[in-house]
Parts: C-alpha cells; structure tokens; sequence
C-alpha cells in the first residue's frame, strides 16, 4: 500500500522503517527541516522498559497537592479553564488507583520491553549508532519514605519476570562510581540492569536516512493542514505541499495528533505535558555516571551519551507553552549538582523543552482509528524513546494484516470506546 506517515519524530519515523521493511511504499511529512526536532530532540535519553510507570499512580493527588507548594516540584499544574485539560485531569485522577495502576504499568512494560528487543534486532541488522550503552537503570532513594513506596513497583517486575536489584548505598556506588561523592544522600537503590540509553535525536536522524535508503521519501519543512475524506476513509492530507493521496494514513504528531482528527469525531485524551532538559559537556570523567540515573526526589534522568550528560525530566502542565523556565532549570542543575557535582560544565549547558503526548492511563495509543484506513500511533508520554521501534512494529504489523507478536488490542483507541459503551451500558442498567 500507499502510505503516508505524518510526523518525523522517533515514533513517525521507526513506523516509517518498519512499514518499508513490510514491503509499503512510505511518505513521511514534518513541519520541521528534519527528522527529531521537536520532542525527540533532546529527551533525558533512557530507555527504561522497567521504569515504564504511569505517572497516575495511588498517592498522586496528594502528592500533587504538596507540590504545589514546593520550588523544586517534580509536577506542576498551571491555573486553567480549558475544558480539554481538566478533562484529562479528571481522566487521569480517575486511573490513581492501585487496581488500574497495576494493569496501566503492566501494559506499559509489555510494549516497553517488546520495544527494547526489537530495537536490539534493529541494531544488529543495521549496525546504527546514537551514543548507545546497555548498563541498566539506576533508580536512587534519598530516605526511608522513597524506600517503601517503591515496593509495589518490585511487586509489578517480579510479577512480569523482569530482572532487578534491591541495593543499599554502598551498592549505588558499585553501580555508579560517579555518586561517590554523593554517598550521603543516598538511602539505597533500585536497578534494572537489561534498561538501556542513547540519544534520541541522533537515533532518529540516523534510521530516517537508512529508511530513506530503503525507498522511504520525506517531505520536511512541509505543515500538515488537514485530513480529507469520511467516517469511513480517509482520501487525502492537505499540506502546505499540495494534496497527497494514499491508501493509508498513520498520525504520529505527538501532543498534536488530537486536533488532526478531531473532526472525525475521534476524541483522543492525549494532552501536552511539558519536559524539560539540560544537556552538559563532561568535565571530570570520575564524577560523571555510566549509565543512567534516576533521581527519585525530583523526578529526573541523569543519563551519560557519549562526552555529555543529559538531565532530563519534570512534569508541567501548560498547554502548549514552549517558554523556557528559569525555576525548572534550576530543578534540573539542583538534582545533578547534588548526585555528580563537578561532572558537567553547568555554565555551559543547552536548556532545552519539548511537549510529551500523555495519555491518562500511561499507556500510548497504537493501531486502528474508528476511521478504516486511519492508524494511530501517538500517546507515548514520557516513554516515546523507550517504546517507539516497539510500536512501530506492532503497528507495520496491524497494517500489513500481521498479527503481532505481543498483545496489542488493549493498546489501541478502543479501549477508550469500550469504556465509553460500559458507561453507557451502565447508564442505561440505572435508568
């Protein structure tokens, strides 16, 4: 089939891959010069299958509440109106249970770690480098409190059979030499050592021009306007290009799929939560991590690609804001100025944000649309980077008329459908 991706970042892009490699003649169009300028751009670089947990979690809301009256809060909710966002807010509070939390987490891990293989089956093939190491995830605990709350993430691995370490402080310093210097600080640690890292934007660079090679045409510097056609098929996008006309069209926009398909009536509860993160020069190699850590009391990445340090991290809900935050960058200089102080030149960081696609649950939105020849894949939140060569096998799978290799109906658009009948159904029973 014709097919058209529209977006560039990783998970337009692996779709893109993955669709060629299917046999498919692919379009990719972006708005951008090039591939991975927008959010895939300079991500805290974790590829984290373990770590995969959805922000709405038992305890959130009342965490969220002190937040609100912290400096350095890891999430932050700006004062608004919009009916889309407390919507999702609502939607979001409603998965804070620990019922839903397991299942969102569960679901979230299986397309994380299925994402992880295939991108270990894409290196092999291809031979593509972007700053990679394969050295676990440590996650660190600064008291007691932290300690016992991460139990029942270690129910959900140890459920799922993913491999894990419980360590004490002297342990995260075996991991992570660098927090030496930090060793006071630390009340223990929790590591996932098959988690991985790398640069997303050299990724994602690198894969279009090998899917360029393939026969993969993209159109950059090209806005998408609309979508044209039916409840039942899609005919054509408009852009600012001209009209393109395919067989098939898979939206891969991130925070601004929604609008592309709201006209169909597709409501996707995909909000915009802003990121930010600082990228520095190494400066003293013994301070500096390996691999990648995550500071539990900010909510932060501090992850090694190559001579630099990526700190990546926080929540904020601004709509589509794209100002750069003094008080978030002093969030970011605080958490990697207390674990590895004197590893980076912080005088010469790049501050840079990017708005992740959330969904409510955590989990993305692969497959079908309610629209025939319409795909989706978008919703990644945080974990784009982590689950996008995994997603976009599944949906070059969907496409193709493959079935495969993970569970994958649970994934899609029409689990929020289904919910909406057993509202309705449930509606109806009261009546």
């Amino acid at each position: 089939m014709k097919i058209v991706v529209l977006g560039a970042g990783v998970i337009g892009v692996t779709s893109a891959w993955y669709l060629a490699r299917a046999g498919h003649e692919v379009t990719v169009m972006d708005r951008q010069p090039a591939a991975a300028m927008e959010t895939s751009f300079a991500n805290a670089g974790e590829i984290s299958p373990g770590y995969s947990t959805p922000w709405a979690a038992p305890g959130i809301p009342q965490k969220a509440l002190r937040w609100m009256f912290q400096r350095h809060a890891p999430l932050v909710l700006h004062a608004s109106a919009d009916p889309q966002r407390l919507g999702w807010i609502g939607k979001m509070l409603r998965n804070c249970t620990a019922d839903a939390y397991a299942v969102n987490k569960s679901r979230m891990m299986r397309i994380a770690n299925y994402s992880r293989d295939c991108l270990g089956a894409l290196r092999a093939e291809t031979g593509i480098h972007y700053d990679e190491r394969t050295r676990g995830t440590l996650q660190v605990f600064r008291d007691a409190y932290q300690l016992a709350a991460v139990q029942k993430d270690i129910e959900v691995l140890r459920a799922d059979g993913v491999p894990f370490e419980m360590l004490d402080a002297e342990g995260c310093v075996a991991a992570e030499p660098g927090l030496a210097f930090s060793r006071h600080l630390l009340a223990g640690g929790l590591r996932l050592p098959n988690d991985e890292t790398g640069d997303c934007h050299v990724f994602t660079q690198r894969l279009a021009a090998l899917a360029e090679a393939e026969g993969v045409k993209f159109l950059y510097d090209t806005s998408i306007d609309r979508l044209e056609g039916s409840s039942s098929r899609i005919t054509a996008v408009q852009t600012s290009a001209g009209r393109l006309v395919a067989d098939g069209f898979v939206v891969a926009l991130g925070s601004y799929s929604p609008a592309l398909v709201a006209p169909f009536g597709i409501k996707l509860p995909v909000h915009p939560v802003k990121g930010y993160s600082l990228t520095l020069p190494i400066v003293d190699e013994s301070r500096a991590p390996v691999s990648t850590v995550m500071d539990e009391t900010y909510k932060v990445a501090i992850t090694r690609l190559g001579d630099r340090i990526r700190v990546g991290g926080l929540a904020e809900l601004a709509g589509f804001d794209l100002s750069l935050s003094p008080r978030r960058r002093a969030t970011l200089a605080k958490s990697v100025g207390e674990l590895f102080g004197g590893a980076g030149d912080l005088d010469r960081a790049s501050f840079w944000t990017g708005l992740r696609p959330m969904t409510p649950d955590g989990t993305p939105i692969v497959g079908a649309s309610p629209i025939g020849n319409l795909w989706l894949n978008t919703g990644h939140g945080t974990l784009g980077w982590t689950m996008a060569a995994g997603s976009g096998r599944v949906l070059a799978d969907l496409i193709s008329g493959r079935t495969p290799e993970i569970k994958s109906d649970d994934l899609g658009y029409a689990r929020y459908q289904r919910r909406k009948a057993r509202v309705a159904v449930g509606a109806v029973q009261a009546a």
